[in-house]
């Protein structure tokens, strides 16, 4: 996909904003990060990674302290009662191991495609295409896709992908993330500036 190479000479290779030093610490993070910017889940992360950073501590937590560590990044209840419970299961039904397949990851509390797609990408390698809002927004912007549901944008984004690279479709929506953020930002897009200007449909 020419736009990823476009996108890749500009900005460089990319990981994943979120800290974390564990799969399952990106799992908790990126529960975290809905509705949330990445500098504050970092922020309370660092804290909140000193006090629980495995399943088993998690699970054994009063879920007050978690609720209290987490209040920063907005329907901090909700989020603390997911990992909390993401927590025990991974406990008592996968002996405290982060499962590593879409079907499993599922089936934890909180965890949706996207948060399992930057876990399975980022962690363990297994190609994954985490759709936000920004890749939501830019692709349909630049034309790759004419939907704005999250699930038929990744299957029509991973499709267009090169099989024998799919490893890399990741790094596609970090791409489209930092792009967002930095040039093509929602209230003011910076198309003279853009290096992706000549593929994209928003000039047509």
């Amino acid at each position: 996909m020419e736009i990823y190479e476009l996108l890749r000479q500009e900005y460089g290779p990319q990981k994943c904003f979120l800290h974390h030093e564990t799969p399952f610490q990106l799992l908790v993070a990126t529960i975290l990060s809905a509705q949330c910017t990445d500098k504050t889940v970092n922020s309370v992360t660092q804290e909140l990674f000193r006090h629980f950073s495995t399943p088993e501590e998690f699970a054994d937590a009063d879920l007050a302290q978690i609720e209290a560590l987490v209040r920063k990044c907005g329907y901090y209840k909700a989020k603390a009662r997911h990992i909390r419970d993401a927590s025990v299961k991974i406990r008592d039904e996968f002996g405290g191991v982060l499962p590593s397949t879409m079907e499993e990851l599922l089936t934890l509390p909180g965890v949706g495609r996207k948060t399992a797609n930057v876990v399975l990408a980022d962690s363990f390698g297994v190609p994954g295409l985490p759709v936000d809002t920004h890749v939501i927004r830019l692709s349909n912007l630049i034309g790759l896709v004419k939907t704005k549901d999250p699930v038929k944008i990744e299957e029509i984004l991973c499709k267009a992908f090169p099989e024998e690279r799919a490893g890399e479709l990741g790094e596609l929506s970090h791409l489209l993330i930092v792009h967002g953020r930095s040039c093509c930002t929602a209230r003011r897009p910076a198309c003279e500036n853009c290096v992706i200007r000549e593929k994209c449909g928003r000039k047509k």
